[in-house]
């Protein structure tokens, strides 16, 4: 008796070794403490290294106008949940795609989301200079040529779900999964004309898996029980998920701009020519 429950002690070891690799194709490492804030980078590199254009465009982003649409609230089977399933300020991500994008040297995005800070502020500096009689006047406010509007569109749970498990002498494994998908909408509309210049549409898929292994065994002439289980669940991050199909819309859009001579990339080649 004491020899199978040492062999049913390591299989249990086993099979907790088993599951210390990614269970998602995206090559996540096992969960590891993190000491230190990381920086945060585009996920999308072709945006980041993208080519920088002859002018500039000036773009403005206002909180209302890239927002959650979806209303979707946190999945969960066990009770009623008030939690949102994405970030309720997805314009964040927006305004980073376009501030990294060609690393920082494609777009001029000026401040919308702050605006009623920003002039109360401006208005504190102008009434403080006018009471010690300061003749200095600040810069006007640079205004945009191009607004970005759209948000998150949908949010589908559950799109896919299924599995797979195999048992065998008390001995199994199984392995579950779940397929979420959230879809953005970006519109570039021109503020001179209110005209829609671009359209992009991008959705991304979102995985989760589950994979877990037991082992059912009776010893001690049939009347001890003894059972072990093991398990492991990798959920991709929603909010990455959002990010990466944003990066994707601006990029995308950026190429629609190209293609509808809205703006132009310097071709290296050309611009060593004239200045050799």
């Amino acid at each position: 008796m004491e020899t199978r429950l040492k062999l049913l002690c390591l299989l249990g070891i086993f099979l907790s070794s088993c599951t210390n690799w990614s269970i998602l194709d995206n090559y996540i490492p096992p969960v590891s403490l993190t000491k230190q804030a990381e920086v945060g980078t585009l996920i999308n590199k072709e945006l980041a290294n993208i080519g920088k254009p002859f002018i500039k465009p000036t773009i403005a982003v206002y909180p209302t106008s890239f927002t959650d649409q979806t209303g979707q609230r946190r999945s969960n089977s066990s009770y009623a949940s008030f939690s949102t399933a994405i970030t309720q300020a997805p314009h964040a991500y927006l305004i980073r795609a376009l501030k990294h994008a060609s690393d920082g040297e494609f777009f001029d995005v000026v401040e919308r989301v702050g605006l009623d800070n920003l002039t109360k502020e401006r208005q504190l500096i102008r009434s403080t200079r006018k009471d010690f009689k300061e003749s200095k006047d600040l810069l006007p406010l640079t205004f945009a040529g191009l607004l970005m509007e759209g948000g998150v569109i949908g949010y589908e749970s559950n799109i896919k779900s299924g599995g797979l498990g195999a048992r065998y002498l008390g001995i199994g494994s199984t392995k579950e999964y779940r397929q979420d998908i959230v879809t953005v909408s970006l519109r570039t509309v021109s503020v001179s004309t209110g005209k829609v210049l671009t359209e992009v549409l991008t959705t991304k898929s979102i995985l989760s898996v589950a994979i877990s292994q037991d082992a059912f065994r009776f010893v001690s002439n049939d009347t001890e029980l003894v059972e072990i289980e093991n398990g492991m669940v990798e959920n991709e991050s929603v909010n990455i998920a959002l990010q990466n199909a944003i990066e994707t819309a601006v990029l995308e859009t950026i190429q629609l701009g190209l293609k509808k001579n809205l703006w132009s990339i310097i071709n290296e080649e050309i611009l060593n020519a004239i200045r050799g």
